[in-house]
């Protein structure tokens, strides 16, 4: 498949991206994690465990960026 992207229109390009993305969501178990997200995860459970992370409720979280939108 032979695609020009600056001969599409902005609304081709994104339906274009969702199909993309709808067909990667399909197939998402036969797409590998990098090593390095392995390694992000880790570290934010060690630091999760030690208490070194604060939480906040989503709906307290989404008000805030909101507000600062």
């Amino acid at each position: 498949m032979n695609i020009s992207i600056n001969k599409m229109t902005t609304e081709e390009k994104i339906r274009t991206m969702e199909d993309l993305w709808d067909d990667l969501c399909h197939h998402a178990a036969e797409i590998p994690s990098p090593a390095w997200h392995n390694d992000v995860l880790s570290q934010r459970e060690e630091s999760i465990s030690k208490g070194n992370e604060t939480f906040t409720d989503w709906e307290k979280a989404k008000k805030s960026i909101r507000e600062k939108l």
